[in-house]
């Protein structure tokens, strides 16, 4: 417990950020400002059981993730646990992980709505939501509204299940619009931060053969 008696909240953000880029930021910043949170773990995805393509290296998914958030100090951690880990990579396997680290606290998974609809897809996934509050991020439309999920659609959604909302700029940005780009030698610098357009850049990441 904190010291005004509430469990602290610890917000849990994962992606396979290949590359991390200014959507993953903002909502990062987002999600600071809104969910009251008093960390807010950003995870790299290690090998992931559900991409069909090859990601790049760990390694420099981690390196891009480390320089894309390194400006939010205090709250941010960087959270290198599913990179090292050995096999698929498990969302439950590592909440059940932080839960026993922090057995005080309240976890908060924080996805995008497309991502929460696709919750029954996930490996433990009504597990999952018996042990983090799930907080989906809206990005805010160009019509002026929002795409929004509703958790009843889900089927089989289990009793006590919390979802809160996470309201986003809009932004139309995509890793796999940026990685097209960055084989093709476009300017990709408005897309990501400067740090990560310098590493793609010094490291040749996603050119073509």
């Amino acid at each position: 417990m904190n010291s005004s008696g509430k469990a602290p909240r610890i917000g849990v953000f994962g992606g396979a950020f290949d590359p991390p880029h200014n959507a993953h930021v903002a909502l990062a910043e987002a999600a600071l400002a809104q969910l009251d949170l008093a960390e807010l773990h950003v995870i790299p995805t290690g090998q992931a059981w559900h991409k069909s393509r090859t990601l790049t290296s760990k390694e420099d998914r981690l390196a891009m993730t480390r320089l894309a958030f390194g400006d939010l100090k205090g709250k941010v951690v960087i959270d290198s646990r599913e990179v090292l880990r050995d096999g698929p990579t498990y969302t439950l396997d590592t909440l059940h992980e932080l839960q026993k680290e922090q057995p005080g606290a309240q976890l908060v998974l924080i996805m995008g709505a497309d991502q929460a609809s696709a919750l029954p897809s996930w490996h433990g996934w009504q597990a999952i939501l018996g042990i983090a509050i799930v907080s989906v991020a809206y990005r805010a439309l160009s019509t002026g509204g929002t795409a929004r999920f509703d958790p009843n659609m889900l089927p089989n959604l289990p009793a006590g299940a919390r979802f809160e909302a996470l309201e986003l700029p809009a932004m139309d940005t995509s890793a796999t619009e940026i990685r097209r780009r960055a084989a093709l030698g476009v300017d990709i610098s408005s897309l990501v931060p400067p740090t990560v357009a310098r590493y793609i850049d010094q490291h040749h990441l996603y050119r073509s053969a």
